[in-house]
């Protein structure tokens, strides 16, 4: 399961979502402290993890549809 997780393909688009996803959970998250320049590490530090959270949940239903995918077709 892990060697379909790393595939490009799947990282790329796991990659792509968290940029856009992340982009808008950051603005609304934390806009309000990039606007103000009120910025902290630890403000930095969890706008990177809430890249996180789109990226593995895009990676992990990827997976799970390639997974449904072989089983079906097997």
């Amino acid at each position: 399961m892990f060697h379909v997780a790393f595939r490009k393909d799947i990282f790329l688009r796991a990659f792509k979502m968290a940029l856009i996803v992340g982009i808008g959970l950051a603005i609304i998250n934390h806009g309000d402290h990039v606007f103000l320049g009120t910025m902290t590490v630890t403000i930095w530090i969890k706008i990177l993890i809430t890249f996180c959270v789109p990226f593995c949940v895009s990676t992990i239903s990827s997976v799970l549809a390639i997974k449904k995918e072989q089983s079906t077709t097997r």
